[in-house]
């Protein structure tokens, strides 16, 4: 097999690997199977987690914040264990993010044509690609001390994010738009052709339903920007920001698979140069970078005189400077230490803000089966897959609700959805533990199980037309899934202000039965805000954030 048909080999591979990530993305919703012999139990049909439990980074990150590995997470040992030997083949034949950021680079234009020389230049290694290792350093010093903030650039989490709460509602919204606008210029055989296409793809690229989530504009630019540096430098993300390329080149330190030179044979065309992924210098002359090499195979594909080749145990150009031919990490030691003691500092910068637990959010509310605050933020890696998988789009990415630390974590927004009283499948997508997947039982109790609850409603009963407005109204009593329900009704006779005497029943919770659900918040009539409200006392995730008082019981 030529190198040519390896190298065809390895760019099928990366078509393969995004396909498969995007398509889990696109499968997680609430298709669900039922199990005939137990109709109560309901889980998603495929393992739609999988492709972030293969992450190195995520593991070792949880295991770090938590001392645990969680379940599942052991599928990273797949990736970790090979790039020890053979270097960053993840870079380059599997990383999704990685793929999309080659091919984004690679679109041509007239200025592409008429940079050659500068991207030769561009690709040769930059001092600016050190600074993946000490990001590295940094969200690995935080994670030991307890808060796991690497999902926020790990390639992984970050694209699941980006695509399910950002791309594919985007186009929905357009696809919708597009529809709309056609059906609306009058002449229906066009909009019937438009809206059969719509439902022609609808099931392939476009959600069950139209979901909207909150805060998606912070996510929506962070995500573009990153790729629009690739057309300023190629692959700029993965070359000098991703932390999991950075642990990946840590890992590849002493791989036994490399790139050996020939320099007798090389006439100095920089046709490897020009077609690098990584800038680690493949050119005869300077010293390649092992641990900066994506193995996209280009340099050996495109050499025209053979100069260069992939092989174990390559011979290294050995040079006063590296008397033993290997590459080290191109770090210092001293900058090491500064991210390390900065990833120390957040989290007792985190933790001695309000926003953690003093003055928590009360509208804070966590998916149902999460674990307590502190281990929730040890664990969470913001990928969006519970806010996917969520039935009633009630799940978002959170803002500042939980402070700097818990950006784009979870929190349930009950104007927008509520929690379905059956579903358990946010627990079942979650990869790392901070969602545990709950029973059918552990979700709804029963006479010897207390249910699962993430919060307690309040009536406010200055915008609650019972209360204050003398109308009747029962929604938020109908609405209540709670059996029997949270939510009961007293009927009073009330005057209104011409005197007439009006039978009003008036609603009151029973905050015993209430489990936070937020479907009477949905479903209450009073448009801008709710007369009706769920906050996060009352959790059974914890034991301090309860409703303290007692009732007392008479003779």
């Amino acid at each position: 097999m030529t190198i040519k048909q390896v190298r065809n080999i390895r760019r099928i591979s990366q078509i393969f690997f995004f396909a498969i990530f995007f398509w889990l993305i696109l499968k997680t919703n609430f298709s669900v199977n039922f199990n005939p012999a137990n109709p109560e139990k309901i889980e998603l049909p495929l393992p739609v987690s999988i492709t972030l439990q293969f992450d190195p980074l995520t593991a070792l990150g949880t295991l770090l914040a938590n001392g645990v590995l969680y379940e599942g997470l052991l599928w990273a040992l797949v990736i970790l264990i090979p790039t020890i030997f053979i270097g960053r083949f993840f870079c380059g034949w599997i990383c999704p993010l990685g793929s999309l950021n080659h091919w984004i680079s690679e679109i041509p234009s007239e200025r592409m044509k008429r940079k050659g020389k500068s991207k030769i230049e561009s690709n040769r290694y930059k001092k600016y690609q050190r600074i993946k290792y000490y990001i590295f350093f940094f969200f690995i010093a935080a994670s030991l001390m307890g808060t796991l903030q690497i999902g926020l650039i790990d390639p992984l989490p970050l694209l699941a994010r980006s695509i399910g709460t950002f791309v594919l509602p985007t186009i929905h919204t357009a696809a919708f738009g597009i529809v709309t606008w056609f059906r609306s210029l009058g002449y229906p055989p066009l909009g019937n052709i438009v809206q059969g296409i719509y439902n022609l793809i609808s099931p392939l690229l476009l959600n069950f339903r139209m979901v909207h989530f909150h805060g998606i504009m912070v996510i929506g630019i962070f995500f573009m920007l990153i790729l629009v540096l690739n057309r300023v430098y190629t692959r700029f993300w993965c070359r000098g920001i991703c932390p999991l390329g950075g642990m990946l080149g840590i890992f590849s330190r002493y791989a036994i698979f490399g790139l050996a030179k020939d320099e007798a044979t090389c006439n100095h065309c920089n046709e490897c140069l020009l077609h690098c992924q990584g800038a680690d210098n493949p050119d005869i002359g300077a010293a390649w970078r092992q641990t900066e090499c994506h193995l996209c195979l280009n340099c050996q594909a495109v050499c025209p005189e053979l100069a260069l080749k992939f092989q174990f145990f390559p011979q290294q150009a050995i040079t006063k400077s590296n008397p033993a031919g290997v590459q080290k990490v191109d770090i210092s030691r001293r900058k090491v230490m500064a991210s390390v003691m900065g990833g120390v500092a957040l989290y007792p910068l985190f933790r001695s803000g309000d926003a953690f637990e003093v003055n928590a959010n009360p509208y804070l509310v966590r998916p149902p089966g999460s674990v307590g605050e502190s281990d929730f933020l040890a664990r969470c890696i913001r990928c969006g897959q519970c806010m996917r998988v969520c039935p009633n789009n009630a799940l978002h990415p959170t803002l500042l609700e939980s402070g700097f630390e818990g950006i784009w974590s979870p929190i349930l927004i009950p104007r927008i959805g509520y929690c379905e009283p059956t579903c358990t499948l946010c627990g079942q997508v979650c990869p790392t533990g901070a969602i545990l997947p709950l029973a059918f039982k552990q979700k709804v109790g029963d006479k010897s199980t207390s249910p699962n609850r993430i919060g307690t409603a309040f009536i406010d009963k200055g915008r609650c037309l019972p209360w204050s407005m003398a109308t009747p109204c029962i929604v938020c009593e109908e609405w209540c899934p709670t059996s029997p329900k949270a939510i009961y009704l007293r009927e009073e006779m009330v005057i209104d202000r011409t005197g007439i005497a009006v039978r009003i029943k008036q609603p009151y919770i029973d905050p015993g039965l209430c489990t936070g659900c937020g479907t009477c918040e949905f479903a209450c009539p009073v448009a801008d805000k709710a007369a009706i409200y769920v906050t996060s006392v009352g959790e059974s995730r914890s034991p301090q954030n309860q409703i303290l008082l007692k009732r007392r019981t008479g003779k």
